[in-house]
């Protein structure tokens, strides 16, 4: 199986990368998020799932890991074909994709061409256990080996940081990033940690004691 591909950039259309390894053409289907970081005549490598058929091969190709673990996690879900997920990949990139399903945001999910409401509810509803593991897993991997494990810098990170923290104060990984995506969705970009930690808290409190706030 095919994992990862590196060489150069031959040609491009509108869902499709050739990437010439070594003199051999691979034809390449990316989402539109991937292809905007590739030019014809430019060194690339892109991460690969593979999908193996009784009448076809086709490759996959991503910019990062964390967009080809969408793709396999994205058609997990009944209706989502690779075509649909490419789709969600090209307008949603891992980190906004993390918290839109831990908000259950179907909105920004329909965003993609061939989501409509119906679908969106079931990406969110189908995904948002695996999610949370997935977020609290990037949190935990800061303190293992390389930049690949890190957690996301910036909001996306912040929230997860909330979440990781969330967690060990004994609430469940989804409902914990779900409620610290609705923090940082309160308090607007640039929040900290602490403020995401501290309103994140006030959003998991019984509604009674959220309204006398």
């Amino acid at each position: 199986m095919i994992a990862r591909l590196k060489g150069r950039v031959d040609d491009l259309g509108d869902d499709w990368a050739v990437i010439d390894v070594n003199g051999v053409g691979y034809l390449v289907f990316c989402s539109a998020r991937t292809l905007s970081m590739l030019a014809v005549g430019n060194a690339a490598q892109v991460e690969v799932e593979t999908h193996v058929r009784e009448d076809h091969i086709h490759l996959y190709g991503f910019a990062e890991a964390a967009e080809r673990d969408w793709f396999k996690l994205l058609t997990t879900v009944q209706g989502v074909g690779a075509k649909v997920a490419l789709g969600v990949l090209g307008v949603m990139g891992p980190d906004e994709l993390v918290q839109a399903v831990a908000a259950a945001d179907k909105a920004a999910v329909t965003r993609a061409p061939g989501v409509g409401p119906k679908l969106a509810g079931r990406i969110v509803s189908e995904l948002k256990d695996k999610v949370g593991a997935m977020a609290l897993g990037a949190v935990a991997g800061k303190a293992g080996a390389g930049p690949v494990a890190a957690a996301p810098e910036g909001p996306a990170g912040a929230v997860s940081e909330a979440a990781s923290a969330l967690v060990n104060l004994g609430y469940g990984a989804s409902e914990a990033l779900a409620a610290a995506s609705r923090a940082a969705a309160n308090l607007g970009d640039g929040a900290e940690v602490e403020s995401l930690i501290r309103e994140g808290l006030r959003e998991l409190a019984p509604a009674e004691a959220r309204a006398g706030r």
